[in-house]
């Protein structure tokens, strides 16, 4: 089951006392904890000035929507290589993984992706997070079991809650985790949690060193959350087209705009399933909004409404599951989105453009 913040307003009450008396809203240090010392040899970065990047999101459901695409994955990366992924967040639906040696890491992520042998870099998202509902990103400690996972897997790459990574001088990767200022279910009792608390203070103050002391040529921000989307869940500060903060997003907006807007070129998403190429607007500063959250599932044509923002874009799809491929050089960044087929997992190029 998902849940859109419309829905969950119904419960949120009962759901907020169920959660605090089950001790499932925790405040505490656990949070930003990196992961544990690796007991396998993890699948290495390329060292290379020319990388293909295959980008999913919302992928990890273990069903056959998910199979199909990474079939279609598989058989480009034997044509056509790929240096390594990223994951942008829903890794373990519906509810998030139990523990660092669930067998759902093993259902929902190594088995669909046999084959895919490069790292995975790994954001956090709101179904990873769940407490009472799914997807209601109200036990923010579940997260954890994902990072803990990255001393376990040699593809699975978190180690800790918010990270970068590097790629010589060419792409320097920042993930975030705004979950706690993204959650359904708020963490209002929970003070290390909050917008002003100290897990996103800290990550806005490292983000804020990692950027400036970047010297990479491309810096790409990711997420699950969106900035921007036409999508169903809309953009941050009106999610789902409400006006209550701060389920609205309002907390992830101001995140953006203060941190990330015109300090990186890319900021990539999922959250939405759905494949969008978004254009800059003069709030953006030129940070380029995509979104790539249909892996496993689709929107089923579910777009902005309600008299939310509708955001120009270059490429939007609604309908079909797909994936994309980033391709950077010194010099470019070209990106390719792709349609597949859920019944034979066959992909379909719909869309091709430089954007840098």
């Amino acid at each position: 089951m998902n849940v859109d913040r419309r829905g969950f307003l119904t419960g949120a009450a009962t759901a907020a006392g169920l959660a605090t008396a089950a001790g499932l809203v925790t405040a505490g240090t656990a949070g930003a904890q990196p992961a544990p010392a690796p007991t396998v040899t993890k699948l290495p970065f390329p060292e290379s000035d020319s990388l293909r990047i295959l980008v999913t999101g919302d992928a990890g459901t273990g069903a056959r929507p998910q199979w199909a695409v990474a079939d279609a994955a598989r058989a480009l990366h034997a044509r056509q290589p790929f240096s390594f992924a990223l994951g942008l967040g829903d890794n373990v639906y519906e509810q998030g993984p139990w523990a660092d040696d669930d067998a759902q890491f093993t259902a929902k992520f190594e088995d669909p992706n046999r084959g895919l042998d490069f790292p995975w870099i790994m954001v956090q998202g709101n179904h990873d997070n769940s407490s009472v509902m799914p997807g209601d990103g109200g036990w923010l400690l579940r997260g954890d079991h994902e990072v803990a996972y990255h001393a376990r897997s040699e593809r699975w790459w978190m180690p800790a809650r918010y990270y970068s990574v590097p790629i010589g001088s060419l792409v320097e990767f920042f993930v975030l985790d705004l979950n706690p200022i993204a959650a359904y279910l708020p963490p209002l009792f929970a003070p290390y949690w909050a917008a002003d608390g100290q897990f996103m203070t800290e990550q806005a103050a490292w983000l804020d060193r990692a950027l400036d002391a970047s010297t990479a040529k491309w810096k790409i921000v990711c997420t699950h959350h969106p900035y921007l989307s036409n999508g169903g869940h809309g953009n941050a500060g009106e999610y789902e087209g409400l006006n209550i903060a701060p389920i609205n997003g309002i907390h992830v907006k101001e995140f953006f705009e203060a941190h990330v807007l015109g300090r990186a070129q890319f900021l990539l998403s999922g959250h939405d399933h759905c494949l969008q190429v978004l254009e800059t607007n003069t709030a953006c500063k030129g940070t380029r909004q995509i979104v790539s959250g249909a892996a496993a599932k689709t929107s089923s044509g579910a777009h902005a409404k309600d008299g939310r923002t509708v955001n120009p874009v270059l490429f939007e799809n609604y309908t079909d599951l797909g994936f994309m491929v980033l391709e950077l050089t010194p010099s470019t960044a070209d990106l390719t989105v792709h349609t597949v087929d859920p019944s034979n997992g066959q992909s379909t190029n719909a869309f091709q453009r430089r954007l840098g």
